[in-house]
């Protein structure tokens, strides 16, 4: 199938997911996870309407994102070593997956060095994974306070990854577990977190009816990864 088929399906997939929960469309952003996808096939997605990409590797979007078009909002989706916490700041306009209060506190100094706001979304371990990163929820519910009182970062809410299964379903909880943490975090810091990145190929739809405002959406909308 060529890209614009699979944007079409997967945008009826998103409409219909949004109609069973008695959610906005407007509400559910799409974001390309293009890692490994050349920039050619970027320009393609941006023809098609596609606006929102996300890289994991510092190395690769310092190569690709200048040959991209203008204008377009860049998220970094993996695992941020401090010593590349500059390079993440000066290359993208939101941070996903800060997953300590070292990794946050590193960025406002780049930050403050390179005189900007930085948004980022805190990164959850909520299904508690040895294999995975992010915050025990325990721990950011300690810790979510002293994050927001940073003047350059600016915490827009909370990032999760699902444990992959066969059966959507079976990760259904994990999902709202997310949405309920963010919840009791607004209710203890005052503020609103508008922004819960959860949701990928193989899970959007689920992810979606439980409070997903952002999915991060590679092999179902680029096809297989290049190698």
């Amino acid at each position: 199938m060529s890209l614009g088929n699979n944007l079409n399906e997967i945008e009826r997939r998103v409409n219909e997911a949004c109609e069973r929960s008695g959610r906005d469309r407007s509400e559910v952003k799409i974001m390309a996870v293009s890692k490994k996808h050349p920039p050619e096939v970027i320009q393609n997605a941006v023809e098609l309407g596609l606006d929102l990409f996300g890289e994991n590797r510092i190395q690769e979007a310092k190569i690709k994102i200048p040959l991209c078009p203008a204008g377009l909002e860049w998220h970094f989706i993996g695992h941020l070593q401090s010593n590349k916490a500059r390079d993440a700041v000066r290359l993208f306009q939101m941070i996903q997956g800060v997953d300590s209060r070292s990794l946050a506190l590193e960025l406002e100094k780049q930050a403050e060095k390179l005189t900007k706001q930085i948004p980022i979304l805190i990164e959850v371990n909520i299904a508690g994974e040895a294999s995975k990163f992010g915050y025990p929820p325990e721990k950011l519910l300690e810790e979510i306070s002293e994050l927001c009182e940073l003047s350059r970062v600016e915490v827009h809410g909370f990032m999760g990854m699902a444990p992959i299964s066969p059966n959507p379903e079976r990760i259904r909880p994990i999902f709202k577990k997310l949405n309920d943490l963010r919840k009791r975090c607004e209710d203890k810091v005052g503020i609103p977190f508008p922004v819960l990145s959860m949701g990928m190929s193989q899970d959007f739809e689920v992810a979606i009816e439980e409070g997903a405002t952002i999915v991060r959406l590679g092999t179902v909308l680029f096809g297989k990864r290049p190698t």
